[in-house]
């Protein structure tokens, strides 16, 4: 076993081995001590280091020298030392300048959050809610691009990018074959392909997963549904091209959406193909495991549990009779087409998909 070097974060000590950044021994502890993250991801080599949302405090540099960093540094770049003591949410400035970053990040993100599938599973929502500021104080017009087809899956909003790079790496890394990339500087910076290409790769998918914000969304679920309308599950198949370990976001019988697991720093577990993600949206097709685990202060846990009794295992014995809990509604309501699946739409539900009454 190697040796080990102990770190102290928010007065917890954890063991680490050498060469573990402040934002890994940080993650081994969990909770509030570990800082947010818009651009490292562990699983894309050269992430991290451009969002600085995860700047702490380095208050002890070392047993060997004891003088401390005199700025912040980005926790995800900076390797641990023995003896080194770190402040995150026990430190003022680490919380001012984390308040800034925020506001910056906002400045010419567009709060759309009410028509944006990332809606209920951003981390910019997250971030904005926890350090954020009720108001802004800029003043000029925000950055504004024109919208840009890439691809018959994927959906580019560059008005809403936050320029974390985890896409560019995600393509270079997984698929080989990259066709986008950032181009421009400064202010112009923008996501794009070069002669609008358009993404295409078996694996090309997974950009979608790795985006913090919803500067890239699936097509195939566009305006269909909300997260917290739908009931998370896991489930696989025999693939020949990826793992087929996913996760199906359902609404009764209905597949909305096929997206990769994600553990519990929003990180994508094992990267799946674009047949799994995009044509498998039969529950025929794959084997449900169960329901997936949520964290419970998420938006997505609300209506959603795990472990508890089934209603039909006791509800007969108090009310005296059988209810017909497990109905589907659309087959006695006569309101919407029996034959209508809203996930197969091309776009929103409009009247002329239901009957007329």
């Amino acid at each position: 076993m190697s040796e080990q070097i102990k770190v102290t974060i928010d007065n917890i000590t954890v063991a680490v081995a050498p060469g573990t950044t402040i934002l890994q021994a940080a993650r081994q502890i969990g909770g509030e001590v570990t800082p947010p993250a818009m651009c490292y991801y562990s699983k894309l080599e050269g992430s991290g280091g451009k969002c600085r949302t995860c700047l702490v405090e380095v208050s002890k540099g070392s047993e060997k020298d004891p003088r401390p960093m005199p700025k912040l540094v980005a926790s995800c770049r900076t390797p641990v030392s023995d003896g080194m003591e770190v402040k995150n949410i026990t430190s003022p400035k680490v919380l001012d300048a984390r308040a800034g970053i925020v506001e910056m990040l906002l400045i010419n993100h567009p709060l759309d959050c009410p028509v944006c599938d990332q809606a209920g599973e951003c981390h910019l929502q997250d971030l904005s809610y926890e350090h954020g500021a009720s108001g802004t104080r800029y003043e000029f017009d925000r950055r504004t691009f024109e919208k840009e087809d890439i691809g018959p899956y994927i959906q580019l909003h560059m008005n809403r990018c936050i320029l974390c790079y985890r896409c560019v790496y995600t393509a270079d890394q997984l698929t080989g074959k990259r066709e986008h990339g950032v181009l421009d500087r400064g202010d112009h910076a923008a996501i794009s392909t070069c002669i609008g290409k358009a993404l295409d790769n078996d694996f090309i998918g997974n950009v979608i997963d790795v985006c913090p914000v919803g500067a890239l969304t699936d097509k195939t679920f566009r305006f269909k549904n909300r997260v917290w309308f739908t009931k998370p599950v896991d489930a696989h198949r025999d693939c020949p091209t990826c793992s087929g370990k996913t996760r199906l976001w359902m609404r009764g019988d209905e597949v909305y959406r096929v997206t990769a697991r994600k553990d519990k720093w929003g990180e994508v577990e094992e990267w799946i193909c674009n047949t799994c993600r995009f044509d498998k949206k039969q529950a025929s097709d794959w084997t449900i495991e169960g329901p997936s685990k949520i964290d419970r202060h998420s938006v997505i846990a609300q209506g959603h549990y795990e472990g508890v009794l089934k209603p039909q295992n006791f509800l007969p014995e108090v009310i005296g009779r059988n209810p017909k809990l497990l109905m589907n509604i659309h087959d006695v309501s006569g309101v919407n087409k029996n034959d209508i699946e809203l996930s197969k739409l091309n776009g929103p539900a409009h009247s002329s998909d239901f009957d007329k009454k």
